[in-house]
């Protein structure tokens, strides 16, 4: 196992340790691509981001995991009259400005696939954002100006990755809109963007579904390296849909749209993935309500309540779903 720390890159971070080790095949997958992709660019107003021209109307944002996790996707895409950037990043560096540059101003709605730091520190660079309604209790919790503290030690130096601190863009309150499973989102000219409700990473996970050019943007409910199901908070209303049993049944009701979209864009590691992984991750699924002690493997891992057990089931051609025995 390896992690991606000796990828050459012009960013302005610095991994300086990771949580846990990348799998080898997510951290080779990501050199190559980091070092080589022909259309990868810097743009100075945001040096804490790469950018990746994927297709005519579509940019990935590729920041750094500012504690010690796998570092993220967002997503921008360019439509007739707006453009929707999916999820926000840590927070650090001009992600607005980036944005503005990518699309010359246009008018600009912002969504979050899920309530985690890594994909919705950045908000608060925004006016307003939208999300499945599930998680907007999460989101309203990390609205506040302290949410980048964690990241620094007792002398406020970076604990997992080097960043100037004067960098994160200062805290703005937003308007967090919570929006049901189907709302859609027109970028004019008939462009629609579909919000769908998938659940398992946290309660209101959600994937976007182009469907003009028929991708879907997926979070971190497809990653290729580990999916981890059952991440709600334990006062979260909603934390019923953070479990294997309401991502399968969501996952169904995807794998029952197969014919709307043929590649799938995760919030980390591989991207332009076919559309049958969502087949896969369905029998993964399937597989562990069947049987829940049926898994492939056990790990531990460290929360802030002490260390638990985590559960993995392989996913073919992908990587793993990770569970426990609260989450099934």
């Amino acid at each position: 196992m390896k992690d991606n720390i000796a990828i050459v890159s012009a960013l302005k971070s610095h991994k300086i340790k990771v949580r846990e080790p990348i799998d080898e095949r997510c951290w080779a997958y990501m050199k190559l691509m980091r070092e080589t992709h022909a259309t990868k660019r810097m743009v100075a107003v945001n040096p804490y981001a790469e950018v990746y021209q994927l297709r005519d109307n579509l940019y990935a944002i590729l920041s750094e995991h500012l504690s010690g996790a796998g570092d993220m996707w967002d997503y921008l895409i360019i439509g007739p009259q707006k453009a929707m950037l999916i999820d926000t990043g840590f927070g650090v560096g001009d992600l607005k400005g980036l944005v503005n540059e990518l699309t010359g101003s246009m008018p600009l709605i912002v969504v979050n696939t899920h309530a985690h730091p890594d994909h919705a520190s950045g908000n608060c660079q925004f006016d307003r954002v939208y999300c499945h309604a599930y998680d907007v209790p999460q989101l309203e919790q990390m609205r506040n100006p302290y949410i980048w503290d964690v990241l620094f030690d007792e002398e406020g130096k970076p604990i997992w990755t080097e960043f100037d601190r004067e960098d994160i863009v200062p805290f703005h309150k937003y308007e967090i809109v919570g929006c049901p499973d189907g709302h859609t989102f027109d970028l004019g000219a008939g462009h629609e963007i579909e919000l769908i409700h998938t659940a398992g990473h946290t309660a209101g996970h959600c994937m976007f579904l182009d469907k003009k050019h028929r991708l879907l943007f997926a979070g971190d409910d497809v990653i290729s390296m580990r999916i981890s199901i059952g991440a709600a908070r334990p006062d979260s209303p909603f934390g019923e849909w953070a479990t294997v049993t309401r991502y399968r049944d969501q996952m169904a009701r995807l794998a029952a749209r197969l014919d709307e979209f043929d590649y799938v864009f995760p919030g980390h590691f591989v991207l332009d993935l076919e559309n049958e992984v969502i087949l896969n991750l369905l029998d993964a699924a399937n597989a562990i309500v069947a049987d829940p002690q049926g898994f492939d493997y056990e790990d531990a891992f460290e929360t802030s309540a002490g260390v638990a057990k985590r559960y993995h089931k392989f996913v073919k051609g992908l990587g793993t779903l990770s569970y426990n025995d609260k989450t099934v």
